[in-house]
This record gives C-alpha cells, structure tokens and sequence, in this order.
C-alpha cells in the first residue's frame, strides 16, 4: 500500500490519510495557490510504525527517498547540493490538534550547507541563526533535550561578547550546541540530512502519544487510532530581511465572526516566533502599511480559500524576501459566539446551504454563550488591573494560577502564564480562563482557548510574574496566587476581584440558528427541571417541556425538608397522614408553578427516588431539631436514623421499592400532581403531566403501583368533578427491565431511560468511585471515552437499543425518550438518533446543544 505522496497526488478528499495539514496542502496546489513544495508519509505509515515496535521500516525510507526525489527535481534544490533544499517537518494528523505534536524546521543544515546558503544568501547571521535554531529544534524534538539549555547557552554567550563580532559568536553557540548535544546524548550531531530526516519523521510518529497530545485528545473526544501524517515541505524564510516575515490570520474575525481579516504577523521572524507567543506580533492590517502589494495579494487568497472550503480559514503564511507563500490552511477555531455568527452570515450570503452551517457549529462549546457578560455598571467601579488582547471571547472569574499543575488543585481557576505551551493542555482544560504575558490573539493559549470555548486574554505585557513568590505586579498591584480575578476575553480587560455578570442572552444570531436547528431535527429536547426557575431558564433556551422533574429535589429546600424528614421518621399511621397531607400541599404547589410555565408541553414527573435516609439530618443541631419536631429522645432519632441506612444504598431501599412498602407515599404525589394539572385546566392553562416510575426490574412492580396510582387518580376526578388526561410510564435503569421491555411496554405508557444509573448497574461502576481509577483505564486504552460522559455504545447502549426495539414492537405507540446526562453529550445524542429514540432531556444550560447536536445527528444519519 502506498504510504508516501507528493502534494500533487492528493487532496482534501484523502485527509484520513494525509492529515489535515497534508490534504488541505495538496488541496491548495490543486487549485493553483502559491504553497511550498512537499510530500507527505501517511497515517498509514504512522499506525505501521507503533505496530512495529516504533520503527520506520527500510520500506517505509525507500519510499521517502523516492518522493524524495520528486520534491527535489521540482524545486531544483538538492539536500547538500550547491542550492541545498532545507525542509520543514511537522505533524498533521486528520483533526486539528494545536500545538500538540511537534514541528522541526531547517531540517538538511550541516557544516557543508552552511557555507553553501552562506555564498547563495550573502548573509552569514541569517545563515548561522538558522543553523542554530536547527540544532535547537532537533535536538530538543528529536533528543528530549530540553530547549532551555540551549537559550540559556545562546544568552550567556551573546552576553559575555556583546561587544565582539556576532558571526564569530554565533560560530560558537553552533559549536557550544553541538558539544551539548553530544554530551547529553553520547553521539554526535547527524550531519547527513537524509539521516535527520528519517530520526525526524521517527520523533514526529513518537509525538502522537506524547502526554499533551493524548490528554488533547482525551478532552477532545479525539479517536487515539488514527495517527498521524508527517509533512515534509520545502522550507521558505520568513526572517531573511525586512522584506521577509511569517504570519497566522483567519479569514474571518475567530472571537466576535465579523467579516473581516484577522490576524498577526512578524517580518524578519519564522513561523514557530508568532505561533509560541516568543514575541508580541503586529496586527494585520498594519501589512498594508509596510506591504501592500503582499497586503492585498493575501486578502484574495484568503477570500479563495473560505469560498473554496465553504468556512472560516485559519492561515500560516511566509513572506520570503517579497513573495508570499501559504504554508498551510485549515477550518479555523473559533469562539462559540463567532460560530455561531459565521454560520448564520455565510448563509444569509449564500455561501454555504442551512444544513451545511448547522455541521459547522461545535455543539460542546455553546454552553459558554449562555453565561452572560460583565454588568457594565460594575466595571465602572471595579479595579481595572490592565488590558491585554482578546483572545477567545467569554469572561471568566476565577482564582489566579500561576502553574498548570497547580489548576487542578483549586476549583475556578484563571491560569496566569508568560506564555502558554503545549505542556500547559491540562491546567488550560480545568481553568475558567487563561491569561498571557506575550502572544497575540493567534498564539498557541488563544487557539486552544477557543478551540476549548474558553475565555482568554493574551499579550498583557504590563504584567510581571514573581514565580518564586507566586505573584504578579499589574497597574500598580500586586496580586497573589489564590486571589480573585475577572478577565474579558471581548474586551481583553482584567479586573480586580469579581464582577458582577448580566444574565445570559439569546442574540438575533443565535435565535435564527436555534430555530434552522429546530426545523431540521427530528428528536424532540426537552429539559431536566425541578424547579419554576429551571423550567423558566430552560424554556428560554427552547426546551420542548420537561423530561425529567425529580420530585426529591424539591424537598432538599430548607424550608421543606422537615416535612419529608418527619413523613420517613414518623411510626404511627397518624404522625405519617399528617406528615403526607402537608407533602401533598408543597408538592402540589410546585407542581401547579412549574405547569404554569411550561404551558401545553410535556412535564414528566420522576416520583421519589433516593433511599429515604438521605433525607434524613446529619449534623447534631439538625439531629436535635428533629427530636424536638418529633417529641422524641435523640438517642431515638440516631437509633431511627441508624436503623434506616442502606448497606448499599444505589441498589437498596430506593425508587419504586418505595412504593412496595410505603404505597401512600407516590399516592399521595400522584394526587400532588393530578390536582395541580385539574387547577391549570381550570385557570386555562392545557397541562400534559406524565408520572414516571423508577428502577424497576419488571412488569410486576409496574403493574402494582400503577394500580394504586391510578385509583388514587380516579379518587381526584370524583372528588373535583372534573378529568385531565395523563400517562403512566417508567424509567429503565435496570438491565433487566431492558431485557424484559417487551413485558413493560404492555403496561408503561412510555420509557424514559435513566442511562445514569443503567451505565452504573449493567457496568457495575459506580459513577462517584470510578474517578479514582479512571484516568489509568484511559491511560492503557480500556476505555476510550468516559463512560457517564459518553454513553458506552457496545455495552448500555446495546441495552438501550434492545429496550427500544422491544418496547416498540409491543407497543407501537410508546414514547421512549433518555433522561441521563447523556442526553446533553452530542456522541450520545448522535447514537440516540440512530436508535430512533423520540427525545433527549438534559439539564436547561445543556438544552443549546442537544439542539443542535439533535439537528446534526439527523443531517448525518439522513446522509
């Protein structure tokens, strides 16, 4: 199988093989743009080499040096030639993962090209810099040699002799970097370019499991198998003179999606300077100034490139000694509220068709659009502490942190760095926000950040971080690691402490794209509410009625959970009636005020779940108020209290078990909720209340407390004269009523599977243990997703497809819907699509993406 191919050979059609950098590269020569010669060795090359033991094959390098060849004759330049060919090689796997692999540049200097580029240039600094930052490269990326050793090298000489001949210094840093590769590594430095080559393309392959990569990947919900391809491209100078520089931009603005051209660039610099953040850039739009004819030449392709892809382009370029070059180009990442905003734009100019911009907005990320701004009011009183550039849109609050390792250790975190790096990936996962002392808007933490939906404010050089006594200096304060920050990632202003925050709102963007979502779709999403404020915040984000409302919550409120708490304690029928008959009147009110808001939509009502004893008080005082409620001695209450606890409390005295033994319990919440619907309807307000019955394990648990149920029911219609219809159905959350759905489905009026507790009891984890062991099942490939973050397709979710095809084949007419956390996840929601569930619920913040992630999954699998 072939595994190496010229940019002439491929295209954006074969990206699974040649990375996205390599296909959208080859693309770009299809269509005429002016890019670098190259070849690219193949994903597939990438999965042969860890199945052989890590190796590049004597095949493998047969077919390298073939293309090899190509790439020479088409550039005229030969490695060690009298115009030697320099190469830069880097990493591109299918999706884009930035700044998680590695990329080597100048790759083909020795001792022999130095002088020849040194005769062709005229340039001995310019040569001996590129020279240098080879070995640097290489021996860091190839090596493990940390990069550090060799600044520190390159300071200290340039220091001692500042006043000596520069290329007679930079004779010595080579020299001085080659005798530290030596001495860390035993050998000396390759000066065959084609042996650099082959221990490059080694180095690239071993990037793919490096720990930020697989923890990029983890975050990202990134296959680990697919690998990655290796791009090896003719290496143009972006630091050659003042008519030379390198630079990153998107077509489109990547933090508010205004159509214009954004980005930075740096002239007499390389591509790693603007992507690392080593220095602050210029802004694009300067160019123009300094530029123009490069100026415009770039919008234009820019223009090409976004109408060709159909999006929003994300740029590397180089500009060499006047001409510029494309180095690569590829889907840029973009903050929520841009995508958002891209997709309805290039709609409404007919770029892209409806479907086409639903697919181009990342579910995940839209929860970030739902939490608000700074209250203007507040940031004119707050301390503003200065103003760096914005680099991904949001705000965040949050404890400074001035180390990634540090993040993890405290709960709403801003990660305060000089500069962020790849090794940073996990402190930026966990923080609220991220703020750097250098970089621009298109640095390695902006283009993370946005790809994450996080806020970030980049290049805040007024800022100077004390490491050692873990604070910074900012507008004349000082401020310590563990104090309270607020950053706008619109604005790029940090504040002093907490600001306050406006309540979310839907712009006329997101409106318009909610409702294309909405017409597309096939699953209803509705939301998991307990409360008249959560069904009133997921109305607004356009819930389709409620899923899920579980009843317990509502009793956790302080001012009723004595009720509950005296109703589970009390050993008397008529302690217990009293108890019941003052739970009927809370319950029923809450019942009456979440209908009233959600109006002529579904409301599925889960009765009591939990095992009582969660209920029941902790703490002494609450122990003591309870005896006194009661009238009893409080060693009666701890001998109650005690006497009431489970040994195994998810599989214990819970769910519809209640109602075996205590039926007067999910009566007397049956009759909360039918006499809340029957004053609705009297008031005019059409109600569609739906009672659901939890954990069971079989018909015959359905059938008895739906009996009881129901003439509790009927007891409400003959007292107030009056009817409302309502439906009976059940949460599967057990293996066996899965297995037994057939059974079910003769009685249930509709399912609603509670994959929350399924995944726990068909994969016999429990969901507040597994942390403790679940970053090894990760580590060693057991599990490649989180199995309560996204639905275990081959073990729960066969479970689920069974529920469903039984159930419906038994009943034709039963809803079936999930109310799990997976019901907000677009993996899970894209399976449920499949299976032909009816809904999803998920919690009100989550309902924007199930919407959207509904929409996709009904354009893919109608594809």
């Amino acid at each position: 199988m072939k595994k190496v191919y010229a940019f002439n050979e491929g295209g954006k059609d074969l990206i699974n093989i040649l990375g996205g950098k390599g296909g959208n590269l080859s693309e770009m020569k299809k269509i005429g743009l002016p890019i670098p010669e190259g070849i690219i060795v193949s994903t597939t090359a990438c999965k042969e080499f860890f199945k052989d033991g890590k190796k590049i094959t004597k095949e493998l390098e047969s077919e390298i040096l073939e293309k090899l060849e190509y790439l020479q004759e088409v550039t005229g330049k030969r490695f060690e030639g009298e115009n030697p060919l320099l190469v830069s090689v880097r990493s591109g796997a299918p999706v884009s993962m930035p700044g998680m692999m590695d990329t080597i540049l100048n790759l083909g200097m020795n001792d022999n090209t130095t002088e020849k580029m040194i005769a062709i240039f005229k340039d001995k600094v310019f040569v001996y810099e590129l020279y240098s930052r080879f070995i640097q490269m290489f021996s860091d990326i190839v090596m493990g040699i940390e990069k550090e050793h060799f600044f520190k090298l390159k300071e200290q000489l340039f220091a001692e002799r500042k006043d000596e001949d520069k290329i007679e210094t930079y004779k010595m840093v080579i020299k001085a970097s080659k005798e530290l590769y030596k001495k860390e590594t035993g050998k000396d430095f390759p000066e065959s370019p084609k042996e650099q080559l082959f221990m490059a393309v080694n180095a690239i392959f071993n990037s793919w499991e490096n720990d930020r990569a697989i923890l990029y990947r983890r975050i990202n919900g990134i296959d680990d198998s697919m690998g990655t391809a290796v791009v090896i491209q003719e290496m143009v100078f972006g630091n050659l003179n003042e008519i030379s520089g390198t630079g990153v931009a998107f077509s489109r603005n990547p933090s508010n999606g205004d159509k214009e051209v954004f980005g930075e660039y740096l002239l007499k610099a390389q591509g790693e300077d603007i992507v690392a953040g080593i220095r602050t850039p210029e802004p694009i739009s300067k160019l123009k100034e300094q530029l123009p004819e490069i100026y415009d030449q770039f919008i234009k392709l820019a223009k090409v490139l976004e109408d060709h892809n159909k999006d929003m382009q994300d740029i590397e370029f180089t500009i060499e000694n006047g001409k510029l070059y494309l180095l690569q180009t590829r889907n840029g990442k973009r903050s929520p509220y841009a995508a958002v905003k891209i997709a309805v734009d290039m709609v409404n100019e007919g770029i892209v068709t409806k479907e086409e911009a639903i697919m181009k907005v990342d579910p995940s990320v839209l929860p970030q659009l739902l939490h608000g701004n700074f209250d203007p009011e507040a940031t004119k009183t707050a301390v503003l502490l200065g103003k760096g550039l914005p680099g991904s849109a949001g705000v965040a609050i949050g404890r400074v942190m001035f180390a990634s390792e540090r993040v993890e250790t405290r709960a709403l975190s801003i990660l305060v760095r000089e500069e962020t790096s790849p090794e940073d990936i996990k402190g930026i996962s966990l923080a609220q926000g991220i703020v750097t002392v250098k970089g621009g808007a298109t640095s390695h933490g902006a283009v993370v950040a946005r790809g994450m939906g996080k806020c970030c404010v980049t290049g805040c050089g007024e800022i100077q971080i004390n490491d050692i006594k873990r604070e910074m200096y900012i507008g004349g304060y000082t401020v310590k690691e563990g104090d309270f920050i607020s950053i706008s990632g619109y604005t790029g202003e940090i504040f002093l402490g907490k600001v306050k925050l406006t309540e979310p709102q839907f712009d006329d963007n997101l409106k318009e794209f909610v409702s294309w979502c909405k017409e597309i779709k096939r699953m209803g999403v509705r939301m998991n509410a307990d409360t008249p404020a959560d069904a009133f915040l997921g109305k607004g984000f356009g819930a389709e009625g409620i899923g899920l409302c579980r009843t317990e919550h509502m009793f956790f409120q302080k001012d009723k959970i004595w009720t509950i708490r005296g109703m589970i304690m009390s050993e008397n029928p008529e302690e217990r009636a009293e108890a019941l008959k003052k739970m009927l009147e809370m319950q029923r009110e809450d019942f009456y005020n979440i209908f009233k808001i959600v109006g002529d939509e579904i409301v599925i009502v889960r009765l009591l779940d939990p095992p009582l004893h969660e209920f029941l008080p902790k703490e002494p005082k609450d122990k003591e108020k309870m005896a006194e409620i009661l009238n009893l001695p409080l060693i009666e209450i701890e001998r109650r209290i005690r006497n009431m606890k489970d040994e195994n409390p998810m599989l214990g005295h819970r769910g519809c078990r209640l109602a075996v033994t205590y039926p007067e319990i999910y009566n007397t919440q049956a009759r909360a909720i039918i006499e809340a619907a029957i004053q609705c309807e009297r008031e005019g307000i059409k109600v569609k209340p739906e009672i659901m019955i939890p954990l069971i394990i079989g018909v015959g648990e359905l059938k008895f407390i739906k009996g009881n149920i129901k003439t509790e029911i009927d007891k409400v219609f003959e007292e107030q004269g009056m009817k409302v219809e309502y439906k009976i159905g059940t949460m599967m959350e057990t293996p066996r009523a899965c297995l037994l759905a057939d059974e079910i489905a003769g009685e249930a009026e509709f399912f609603s599977f509670g994959t929350n507790d399924l995944t726990q009891t068909t994969m016999g984890l429990s969901r507040d243990d597994s942390v403790k062991f679940m970053d090894e099942y990760h580590e060693h490939g057991i599990f490649k997703l989180e199995p309560f973050a996204s639905i275990d397709v081959r073990g729960v979710g066969k479970l689920v497809k069974l529920g469903v095809d039984l159930g419906k084949k038994a009943n034709p007419e039963l809803e079936i819907g999930i109310c799990g956390e997976h019901g907000g996840d677009p993996k899970s929601i894209n399976f449920f699509e499949e299976t032909g569930l009816d809904y999803v619920s998920c919690s009100p913040f989550r309902v924007l993406v199930a919407i959207v992630a509904a929409a996709q999954s009904y354009i893919k699998n109608k594809k």
